[in-house]
């Protein structure tokens, strides 16, 4: 437990699991501090995330072929094919984030692996669909902060 008594959120991967298995999509959620304040659902900070994201897909460090910033939170679908472990590849992510945009992040972050009779289509669509549930918009494709 951390100082304030919360759980700390474990990363690790077993050892008889391959640490980056090509091909497996992880479900990934961020949050901000404070919850409920809006840093990431504006215009410039959104093209920082994507460019963000853009660099560490070119350095193998992930895929990320769904993104999608709610106010306080982001919610993606991951893929870390390279060498960099998930924890390290979203740790450098959100430091960026942190120095150049003063993104002020809880710490750790939820993610979850799935499974071969998950789709991820079906995750697709849940994250497409979180602005229309928080009222943000009428329709998923109006939500300009998604990738």
């Amino acid at each position: 437990m951390d100082p304030i008594g919360r759980k700390i959120l474990p990363h690790d991967v077993p050892p008889n699991i391959v640490p980056n298995p090509e091909g497996d999509v992880f479900f990934i959620t961020i949050n901000t501090l404070p919850r409920g304040t809006n840093q990431l659902a504006v215009p410039e900070v959104w093209d920082q995330i994507v460019e963000s994201i853009q660099i560490r897909e070119a350095n193998y460090d992930l895929r990320c072929p769904l993104l999608l910033a709610m106010p306080d939170h982001l919610h993606g679908l991951f893929e870390f094919p390279g060498e960099k472990t998930m924890g390290k590849a979203i740790a450098a992510f959100k430091s960026w984030m942190a120095k150049s945009k003063g993104i002020r992040w809880q710490r750790d972050f939820f993610d979850h692996r799935l499974r071969s009779w998950e789709s991820s289509a079906e995750k697709a669509h849940y994250i497409r669909l979180n602005p229309v549930r928080a009222g943000l918009c009428e329709k998923p494709e109006d939500w300009p902060f998604q990738r």
